[in-house]
């Protein structure tokens, strides 16, 4: 555990060619606003899902892959949010684009699959395990092809328990949060089931890269007298496209019909005082 810990809040000792990792170069903010960016897809996501079980036969596949799309765009969003912290201060950092949006393509594709699942299949235990598996599997496959896709003057080895940890809790976490969803209702669960979410794609990610360790192809030199970064300046263009569509989500969302529907199902007694002083 402290070795865990070590990896990823402090910056690990070079060693041989042991680069000198850090996760939090910018201290709480990046992993707090990544929780904040995945949490948000998530709200999104699960809402246009529960949106999709209540809607007519013929909208539902609409609902279902705005969904995929805004949980989609939460994880990969979260993801680079995250990496703008991480470091290597014997070398600089950079990303190839194809594999990076590459990324984001498989998780709209996995997590589609999973809720499509739910969407069409409703909150069965066979239906919420399979669509909770295969939404898990697409945060953690993002995860890993976005690393795979950083560019910097070293290699990737990783911990086998700890990757296996991490899809782990992928998996379990966007099960719970799919359940929440389709089986809960109010304002309260839909907050948990969102944070739930949030939780799966964060957790997934600082285990993973607790997992990590990056060794050099050339000896360590002084570290101040070479070149750092973790990559931000090539990571925040990319960043507006998925940023730009949660909003546009959000707006989608804020202005659906369907939400009286579901207010008058929550509160019977408004609806039909509502539809009393229509009628006078």
């Amino acid at each position: 555990m402290q070795r865990t810990l070590d990896r990823v809040v402090t910056a690990t000792a070079s060693v041989g060619d042991q680069g000198t990792v850090d996760g939090f170069t910018y201290g709480l903010v990046t992993p707090v606003v990544a929780f904040l960016m995945a949490g948000l897809g998530a709200a999104l996501g699960l809402r246009c899902t529960i949106r999709s079980l209540r809607t007519a036969r013929s909208f539902t596949a609409v609902w279902l892959a705005l969904g995929a799309l805004s949980i989609g765009s939460g994880i990969w969003s979260m993801h680079f949010v995250a990496m703008t912290g991480f470091t290597v201060k014997e070398a600089p950092i950079s990303y190839d684009k194809p594999l990076t949006y590459a990324g984001l393509a498989l998780a709209v594709v996995m997590v589609g699959i999973g809720i499509l699942i739910v969407g069409y299949r409703g909150a069965t235990r066979m239906a919420l395990i399979t669509g909770g598996t295969i939404t898990g599997l697409g945060v953690a496959s993002m995860h890993y092809l976005g690393m795979a896709g950083m560019r910097l003057d070293g290699r990737l080895t990783y911990d086998t328990p700890l990757v296996a940890l991490s899809v782990l809790i992928a998996v379990g976490a966007a099960t719970a949060a799919l359940w929440a969803a389709v089986s809960l209702r109010g304002f309260l669960a839909s907050l948990g089931a969102s944070a739930l979410m949030a939780a799966a794609v964060t957790g997934m990610h600082y285990t993973g890269m607790a997992a990590m360790d990056v060794h050099l192809h050339l000896p360590p030199t002084t570290p101040d007298l070479l070149p750092t970064g973790g990559g931000a300046e090539s990571i925040g263009p990319m960043l507006i496209g998925p940023g730009c569509f949660l909003l546009l989500a959000a707006v989608v969302l804020l202005f659906d019909p369907g939400a009286v529907t579901d207010e008058a199902e929550r509160n019977p007694g408004a609806g039909r005082a509502a539809a009393g002083s229509g009628r006078r």
